[in-house]
């Protein structure tokens, strides 16, 4: 609900409360985001100021008592006194810096306007789902704030859209120019956030190929923090969600805020404390690099901000945002639809890949009971290794006899689906593509270019480029049953230089990319719409919401190492929902590290993000191969509940030895829970499992999985129960090993959901190394255990 008394504008949601004012000189005064408040009463909230202290300056002779330097404002400006980190940032034609933007009208209307050039948020029907007491979706109301700079001709139209269901507020930012003058726009952030007092906390998600989504807190005591990239796409290194809050909030309680934006670009979140103890954030597009040229009468709009705030801690505010994400970011056929079960070529095979190969892979696919088969890098042109023939998108005839058609249709007779890997941005130079245009490439003409990967960035800025690429890539798609593509973009951005603009532009070229990029995405969308698109960079490069506009789901990290994954999908989990991080089951050693995590822990990690594998099915022994399959069979029961539950964090690797997470349905009557331990501590055995989500008041049956565990994970203990003696590694060590499993620990209880939120479950003792028996739970290294909590109707 939006509210306007008195130019104090309120905006409210189920349980947050946003307010701000238009002051007598026409600035706007932030006033209050948090907590729900029924009936808001603005004298109490308006900071009070009497005389303009030291050396801050005034705003003009007519408003004395206060200067902007410290003011709580909806956004700032250079030149009027503000000297913190500014949200607008213009040069204008008489090269001055100084803008003046002053509130001029505020119009409210329900309804989500589309952006011209970029994706956004969108309003849904209201839809009732099951375990909703309360409407799901819904269209958002919007309040549009229109401010005019007189001395130079110009508007500026914040507008703010209230998802009221799911506690989120958007924010859009349009400068207009109405004068008769170019203008070059060096900064037009999306959001800003001006907080009465200093100390918060500060979490980002850094981290580099293969570690992406590292939490990091900063205490915010003075001065200025950065979380930025400047790579070309939101990046590995600094991913734009991030969360602001005071000491004390845990995942269940205190307050949090959490910010992100519908941008896949460069970005930057600065959070400034202030000599006089304010602090601000303010998040957008990076400053750095990029300047826009508007000429008369056009406009220019920046990315979509996203913000929500929870008095209950950080599990609460991220199902504000899963909540807005799955149905307000995510859209199209694949939706709400359960995901297919994939295999994907790469691990098993990378550029050595053929039919036959392929064909094998597949078939052992659909004996696990695998649903769909991908095949990744190295089916087309001369691609046998990284450093050539991206561009040319011909399958390559001697790999694939049939082409891509007759590969499909041999999967498609197995009973599978088929999907494909590429990478439409990227050029290599050793390609027919870019012998016939070197101009389309991202590079600094006659000279030289830093490559990464040996491959180089189309510039997608040019209508000509994008044409290409809609091209090429719609007539791949329409040539076989095609049911999923993985779109990949494996490099960032060196060089950066478009050969289509003047030198008073290339800090256009940023943006423009991300402009063409959205367009393609947004044709081939519409010509292809029951194509299930994943989105990949490298793993989680270009991991953000404005992938998520046109992807359902999106690689999470290239390392598929269990111990890693657990750490990386918490993180993604805090902004994002696991659903649409995509998480496979590989080999072991692994890939990355050359650790050697047990197979029924790759799997459980896996199972709680959008489920496949990506290993040689082929070579797999005959119990892993089963194991596989029963896998299959446990995710497909419980493939609702993963693609429609909530997620919540427990405990994590960040703050010690156990990760433990729970999926709750809709409605709270099933939970599947996952506890995975990073080392074994010798003379340990205490364990607990402790679920969230449930309704306290009815009765749950708590069990685990039936365990048999191979008598090699004993090694020579063996031989004091033995009658004969085992010699390691031998022929009779493997024979006992594949007919005689040890029992494992069976975990089977009663409770109310009270008694296992609150008092948890106390698990059986794990090893201590002084006796094994059934009572006793063997948990080793990289260890874990699946629990199942099913609601029990009572007689």
């Amino acid at each position: 609900m939006i509210t306007a008394n008195d130019n104090v504008f309120v905006l409210s949601t189920k349980n947050t409360t946003y307010a701000f004012a238009a002051l007598e000189s026409g600035h706007l005064e932030h006033l209050y985001y948090g907590r729900r408040i029924e009936s808001v009463l603005p004298q109490s909230l308006f900071e009070k100021h009497a005389f303009v202290p030291g050396t801050m300056n005034q705003y003009s002779p007519d408003f004395q008592k206060a200067s902007l330097e410290d003011m709580n404002l909806e956004f700032s400006s250079l030149g009027k006194g503000d000297i913190r980190e500014p949200f607008v940032e213009i040069l204008h034609a008489d090269g001055s810096f100084t803008c003046d933007f002053l509130f001029q009208k505020a119009e409210i209307s329900e309804g989500k306007q589309p952006m011209k050039t970029l994706p956004g948020s969108y309003g849904t029907d209201p839809h009732k789902e099951e375990g909703y007491d309360e409407p799901v979706g819904g269209i958002p109301e919007r309040l549009c704030i229109t401010l005019s700079d007189d001395q130079y001709g110009l508007l500026l139209e914040l507008d703010y859209y209230v998802y009221a269901w799911c506690d989120v507020i958007t924010r859009c930012a349009r400068v207009i120019n109405v004068s008769d003058e170019t203008i070059r726009i060096k900064r037009l952030m999306s959001a800003q956030l001006d907080f009465d007092r200093a100390g918060y906390i500060l979490s980002t998600f850094t981290g580099a190929w293969g570690r992406e989504m590292n939490r990091n807190d900063i205490h915010l005591q003075a001065g200025k923090y950065v979380n930025s990239a400047l790579t070309g796409c939101s990046s590995n290194r600094a991913n734009p969600f991030v969360m602001l809050y005071p000491f004390g909030t845990t995942e269940d309680s205190g307050n949090v805020w959490g910010m992100n934006l519908i941008y896949s670009g460069n970005h930057a979140e600065v959070a400034e404390v202030t000599a006089h103890g304010k602090t601000r954030l303010v998040w957008g597009m990076n400053p750095e690099c990029f300047l826009w040229e508007l000429p008369s009468g056009r406009m220019f709009e920046a990315p979509e901000a996203v913000m929500s705030f929870s008095h209950q801690g950080f599990n609460d505010m991220s199902h504000h945002f899963h909540d807005f994400i799955l149905e307000h970011i995510v859209r199209g056929t694949w939706k709400k639809k359960e995901r297919p079960i994939l295999l994907n070529s790469w691990e098993a095979a990378y550029f050595d890949i053929n039919e036959a190969k392929l064909l094998r892979l597949a078939k052992a696919a659909k004996q696990a009971g695998i649903e769909l088969f991908v095949m990744d890098d190295g089916w087309f042109g001369e691609r046998n290794d990284d450093t050539t023939s991206l561009g040319d998108w011909t399958e390559n005839r001697k790999k694939l006899p049939g082409g891509v058609k007759g590969l499909c249709e041999k999967v498609n007779a197995l009973g599978l689906d088929f999907g494909i890997w590429v990478e439409p941005e990227m050029v290599n130079v050793k390609s027919r593509l870019y012998e016939a245009h070197p101009d389309w490439v991202l590079q600094i003409p006659d000279k030289p270019h830093s490559e990464g990967r040996n491959q180089r960035i189309l510039d997608l800025g040019r209508e000509d480029v994008q044409k290409y690429v809609v091209r090429s890539m719609a007539k791949l798609f329409a040539s076989a049953n095609i049911s999923y593509v993985k779109w990949d973009m494996n490099r960032t951005m060196t060089d950066v230089f478009s050969q289509a603009l003047p030198a008073g532009r290339q800090g256009e070229v940023y943006h423009r990319y991300m402009i063409g990029l959205y367009r393609c995405l947004r044709v081939l969308m519409k010509k292809f719409p029951d194509i299930l698109f994943e989105g990949c960079a490298s793993g989680g490069n270009r991991f953000d919401l404005g992938m998520l506009c046109f992807f359902p789901q999106i690689w999470g990290s290239d390392n598929t190492d269990a111990v890693c994954r657990a750490t990386i999908q918490n993180g993604y989990s805090y902004g994002y929902p696991l659903q649409c991080v995509s998480a496979h089951v590989s080999g072991a050693p692994n890939h990355q590290t050359l650790r050697n995590a047990p197979l029924s822990s790759r799997f459980a990690v896996a199972m709680f993000g959008s489920f496949g594998y990506e290993l040689n099915l082929c070579d797999l022994g005959s119990e892993e191969r089963e194991a596989v399959k029963k896998q299959v069979e446990l995710y497909k029961e419980n493939r609702k509940l993963f693609t429609h539950g909530h997620f919540y964090r427990n405990r994590s690797f960040d703050d010690g030895n156990v990760t433990e997470w729970t999926f709750v349905s809709a409605d709270g009557k099933q939970a599947v829970g996952m506890l995975m331990q990073k080392l074994m501590t010798p003379n340990c055995q205490y364990q607990y499992f402790m679920p969230k989500g449930l309704l306290p008041d009815t009765l749950y049956h708590f069990g685990g999985q039936t365990i048999r565990h191979n008598i090699k994970q004993f090694g020579d203990l063996v031989n004091t129960v033995s009658p004969v003696h085992i010699k390691q590694d031998s022929l009779l060590h493997d024979l006992v090993a594949r007919f005689y499993k040890m029992n494992g620990e069976s975990e089977d209880y009663f409770a109310y959901g009270d008694s296992l939120m609150y008092a948890g479950v106390k698990l059986a003792p794990a090893f201590g190394g002084t006796g094994y028996d059934e009572q006793v739970r063997l948990f080793g290294d990289f260890a874990s255990r699946i629990y199942f909590i099913n609601a029990v109707k009572l007689p």
